[in-house]
This record gives structure tokens, C-alpha cells and sequence, in this order.
């Protein structure tokens, strides 16, 4: 016998373990409840059996918190869960996921295929989804008129933001619920709200089941109002959520979601105000610093003060002007009178004075003896007149 077809203990169950684990999915299992122990760390142990076999199960704390019944021995159930080997004691078991009583194993069976239907249509789509108006004047409620689901929609939509509510009473449990919801959203699409909220308070997986009718389903994907799911469970959904615009959890969640708190919305506003007239005070001041900036210089370019200015530097051109014209006017009078007193004395009269005089023949001046011959009539001007000679002997000055 060669050694590599020896396997050890570990190896085989090992072996076991990958291929139960990778070939057999999650399922739902039914049998009765035998031998159950719900042990001190949380976790429940317990067997399913029919009426040729047993199967090992371990429904482990983490799972189980939300569990909305309490098994006892000799219920019959439907369990979800998987098939693990624990190798160690080579033996097999299957991990629970969720348990519900046998009943509600077919109710789980045909949401399980009516929402893979649907998902696989697309009416789970996000890009369906329409918009919650943010301040709706006028709330649709679809619910039991006698149910403590519309009294707490009233309670939270008076308190937050006070606006018109219009209920259609409907039936939420039973055979014709479904109907009833349904005629409900055909309603208000013809009578036109804001937004619709269409659910009920908590209830067993039975009560809350006409929310997974697959004709509302179709309903509420075709309206045109805005639908907000508010079927009261926190932990399950049903198909009415997973089609719905918005999910809440509770009818009351489903009021604060549908409108705005009043008290927020004064804050906000309150908080607005501040900021603008905090911006706006800024912004007056910059504007006010720009004002006086521009002021000063539209004052320094405006027409008149550029003439003022002009004006004055004429005058302080004209009176430096004036001041250097009448220095000048006096350094030439004073010139004048220099040179008018060189003049006066070069003046002819001036030499007359000195005891000379002018002789002219026929009023020409003469300068020469050679000018004149005997018997020409000369004029003789001397400093106080003048006077007629006539030339008798002309007398030439020795060289």
C-alpha cells in the first residue's frame, strides 16, 4: 500500500467539510423541534426530525436575538440555514439562520419567490424612486381608521409641521386588505396629494402578509404620488418596502420622514437670518469703504475742482507772469533810460549846445570844404536858431 492513498482523520472530514459546504446552498428545512436546549450563552441546540431522520442544529445567539416566537419541544418548524461539517467530531449540522413556525414557511416561501420576481423586473430599482417633497401641504395616510398607526401619524405631523391630513380607511390584515390598499393609491393619484403613507402598526408575519400581494406591489410602483412604506415591523421587510419610494419602520417614522420639523426649520432660519445680516453688515461696509474710495476720487477728477485747480495755477501763472513782466518792463526802462541818456548826450542839439552849429546847402549838410565854391548860399544852424551866409572865399586847411 503506498503512502499517498493513507488519509488522515482530519483530512477526510476536512475533505467532507469543503465539499458539503461548496455544493449544498441555503435552504429551508421543516421537521419537529427534539431535543431543544436554549443554552446560557444565547445560542439554541435542538434536532429536526421526521419520521425516518434527525438532523443536528445549532441556532446561534447573534441569530436568534430577533426571533419573534418561543419554540418549545414538539413544534414543527421551517428553519433557513445552511449544512456545515464540524471536523472535529465528524459530524455534520445545520447553522440557522431563521425560524419560523411551519405555516409561515409557505408565506416565506412565496415572498422569497415573489421578490426575486420583482427584483429581477427591476420595480426595486433606486432609479425608480421618486423624490419626498420636502414641504408637503397635503399628507395621504391609506391605513385602518380605528388603528393606532393614523392617531400617531396625526400626533408626530401636528407636532412637527402642521399640514392637511387626508386618510382612506383600509383594512391592513386579512383576505381583502390587499383590495383595500390597493383601491386606497388609485385614489390619491386621482385626487391629488403631496405624499401617501401606506402601512400599519406591528403585527405577525400573517397580519403584515397582504403587504406582499404582488398586485399592490405593481400599485405602488405605478403611482405617481410618492409612497412612503410604513408597515411596523424594525427587523423584516415585506415586498410593499422594497417597492415603495422610502421605507420606515414604524408609522410614526414614516411621519418624520413625510414632513419637516418646524422647530429645525425655525433654527435653520434663525441661522440664515444671522449669517446674511452678518454677510449683509460685511458687504455694506466693504461697499461703504468702496463708496468713499470712489468718492475721493470722483472728487479729485470732478470737472469743477479740475478747474479750480487750473484756475489757480492760471493765477499763479499770471502773477508770477505779471511779477517777471514788470521786472523786465523795469530793467528795460531803466536800460531806456541809460541809453536815452547816452542818446541826449550824442544828441545834435546837445552838441549845439556846446557851441557848435550845422551848416547846410540847399538843406544838404555839409561835411567838406569842397563842397561849397563862392557865391553858394549856405544856412547856419546853431543851438537857438539859424541863419543865411553867403560864401565870398573859400579857405582850404593846409595838410
Amino acid at each position: 500500500m503506498k503512502d499517498e492513498n493513507i488519509f488522515t482523520v482530519s483530512e477526510v472530514n476536512r475533505h467532507i467539510r469543503n465539499v458539503v459546504e461548496s455544493n449544498i446552498p441555503t435552504l429551508y428545512v421543516e421537521g419537529e423541534i427534539a431535543n431543544y436546549t436554549h443554552h446560557r450563552s444565547g445560542h439554541i441546540y435542538f434536532s429536526l426530525k421526521d419520521m425516518n431522520s434527525t438532523l443536528r442544529c445549532v441556532f446561534f445567539k447573534g441569530n436568534n436575538l430577533h426571533l419573534k416566537f418561543k419554540p418549545k419541544e414538539g413544534d414543527k418548524v421551517v428553519c433557513l440555514g445552511n449544512v456545515s461539517v464540524y471536523e472535529r467530531g465528524g459530524s455534520y449540522q445545520l447553522n440557522v439562520q431563521k425560524m419560523l413556525p411551519s405555516g409561515i414557511g409557505e408565506l416565506q416561501q412565496k415572498f422569497e419567490a415573489l421578490k426575486k420576481k420583482l427584483l429581477a423586473e427591476g420595480l426595486f430599482d433606486e432609479s425608480h424612486k421618486k423624490l419626498i417633497p420636502k414641504f408637503p401641504q397635503t399628507v395621504g395616510v391609506v391605513t385602518s381608521a380605528t388603528g393606532a398607526a393614523i392617531q400617531d401619524i396625526r400626533n408626530v405631523i401636528v407636532r412637527r409641521f402642521p399640514c392637511k391630513i387626508s386618510l382612506y380607511p383600509a383594512t391592513v390584515q386579512g383576505e381583502n386588505a390587499a383590495q383595500q390598499i390597493i383601491e386606497g393609491i388609485k385614489y390619491f393619484n386621482e385626487n391629488k396629494v403631496d405624499v401617501l403613507i401606506v402601512g400599519r402598526g406591528g403585527g405577525s408575519q400573517e397580519d403584515l402578509f397582504c403587504f406582499n400581494d404582488e398586485e399592490l406591489a405593481r400599485t405602488i410602483f405605478a403611482s405617481e404620488v410618492p409612497i412612503i412604506s410604513a408597515v411596523g415591523h424594525e427587523i423584516d421587510f415585506t415586498i410593499s418596502d422594497f417597492v415603495a419610494d422610502l421605507r420606515a419602520p414604524t408609522p410614526s417614522a414614516a411621519a418624520e420622514l413625510a414632513v419637516p420639523d418646524k422647530v429645525e426649520l425655525q433654527n435653520r432660519i434663525k441661522a440664515l437670518t444671522d449669517k446674511i445680516s452678518s454677510n449683509t453688515k460685511h458687504l455694506l461696509y466693504e461697499y461703504k469703504l468702496a463708496l468713499h474710495e470712489l468718492d475721493s476720487r470722483l472728487y479729485k477728477h470732478h470737472p469743477q475742482n479740475i478747474i479750480s485747480k487750473m484756475q489757480k495755477h492760471f493765477e499763479n501763472a499770471l502773477m508770477r507772469f505779471q511779477h517777471l513782466t514788470k521786472n523786465e518792463i523795469d530793467k528795460r526802462k531803466h536800460k531806456l533810460e541809460i541809453l536815452k541818456n547816452e542818446l541826449k548826450e550824442l544828441s545834435p542839439n546837445e552838441i549845439l549846445k556846446r557851441g557848435y552849429s550845422f551848416v547846410r546847402l540847399q538843406k544838404k549838410l555839409l561835411k567838406s570844404i569842397n563842397e561849397i565854391k563862392n557865391g553858394d548860399k549856405i544856412e547856419i544852424i546853431l543851438a537857438d536858431g539859424k541863419c543865411q551866409a553867403e560864401i565870398l572865399e573859400i579857405e582850404h586847411e593846409s595838410q
